[in-house]
């Protein structure tokens, strides 16, 4: 067993970056040597005040693990190792990492719906993560990237499958108006996809300025900045043709994003909830009467393929990048810059092995 560099979570503010052990690949696993590893909002909150999802008391049934545990799942790098069993990646191979645990027998597994296992979780949260020179992860995880994809680009991929299956939960008709609340990553790449696939008007409402502006640049046709207050629900109304949005995404996590999404939202329009918002009081008979649909989106499904296409076709998934930073300096510049606010939208995380294109 050798050892690597790793950022490991402790408990709330208490991450370090100290040597671990790396576990030769099993039956069914594999090796990487992760190139980047991205901090998502996620791991902020389990930094901030966790435990959230990282089991303490008692291991997850899929990963065996409990705390302390190596952060990160938004990961990519180059396969070193295999274990027995294991076909469809060797070592060289590059790969972008589905981080899903999945049983594969459950009956929503069996039903090809693996993001919503009996045993859901992720590697990074409930199991051992990238923000590490190397990870062992099951081999089902990993997708070979053709030589066409960097692995900067394939960095992004995960956040980028949390917001194309929030788009395929939503079922876009033509002709249809999508209203974007929250210009975190997710809240952008989901306005950069929503434009990639056809949709012609995207209201993106947001509090900062610098984020609305880069949401035009990603294919926002109208702009509504949400320090307007009580008024966004009516801008958005205005910014649809008067009626409303179609589907309007709520990548916030607050009751009063909800509340402005339903607002703002047609009578028989769907609001996609993608933010973790926990508890929340609606008005449920204002929803029946308006006949509106709340849909909820966790991860993805199947979605990997179609991200490659995408950056194979042209499509730059880092233009959400605001920095990238050494694996020493998670903490400062990664999770305490992310909490401080400020320009920052997605850092990555280079651990330094494996970071090679």
């Amino acid at each position: 067993m050798s050892t690597a560099k790793a950022a490991v979570w402790y408990g709330a503010r208490d991450v370090r970056v100290v040597d671990v052990d790396v576990p030769e690949p099993g039956p069914g696993e594999a090796t990487v040597a992760v190139a980047y590893c991205g901090i998502c909002g996620s791991d902020l909150h389990e930094y901030a005040d966790g435990p959230h999802a990282i089991p303490v008391d008692a291991p997850h049934p899929e990963s065996g693990a409990t705390a302390p545990l190596v952060l990160g799942h938004e990961f990519c790098g180059t396969v070193t190792a295999v274990g027995p069993g294991v076909t469809g990646v060797a070592p060289g191979d590059r790969v972008a990492v589905e981080p899903h645990y999945r049983c594969g027998s459950c009956p929503r597994c069996r039903a090809g719906e693996y993001n919503i296992c009996r045993h859901f979780g992720f590697a990074g949260l409930m199991g051992d993560g990238g923000l590490a020179e190397r990870a062992t992860v099951p081999a089902y995880m990993l997708h070979r990237l053709p030589d066409s994809v960097p692995l900067e680009q394939a960095a992004v991929f995960e956040p980028a499958a949390v917001a194309l299956h929030a788009l395929r939960q939503a079922a876009i008709g033509e002709g249809e108006t999508v209203a974007v609340l929250g210009l975190g990553p997710i809240g952008l790449l989901i306005v950069m996809l929503a434009a990639r696939r056809g949709v012609t008007r995207i209201v993106a409402a947001d509090l900062s300025p610098a984020r609305l502006d880069l949401a035009g640049r990603l294919g926002a046709t109208h702009l509504v900045d949400a320090r307007e207050g009580d008024a966004v629900p009516d801008l958005i109304r205005e910014a649809s043709g008067g009626e409303g949005a179609d589907v309007a995404f709520e990548a916030v996590g607050s009751e009063r994003t909800l509340r402005t999404c339903l607002a703002g939202t047609r009578n028989g329009g769907r609001v996609v909830l993608v933010g973790l918002a926990g508890t929340v009081s609606l008005d449920a008979f204002a929803m029946v009467n308006n006949e509106q649909s709340v849909i909820a989106s966790v991860g993805y499904r199947d979605v990997y393929p179609e991200l490659v296409r995408l950056v194979e076709e042209g499509l730059d998934l880092t233009a959400i990048v605001t920095s990238t930073i050494a694996l020493d300096d998670v903490v400062r510049d990664g999770f305490e810059a992310l909490l401080a606010g400020g320009d920052q939208i997605k850092v990555l995380v280079r651990p330094g092995e494996g970071s090679a294109r």
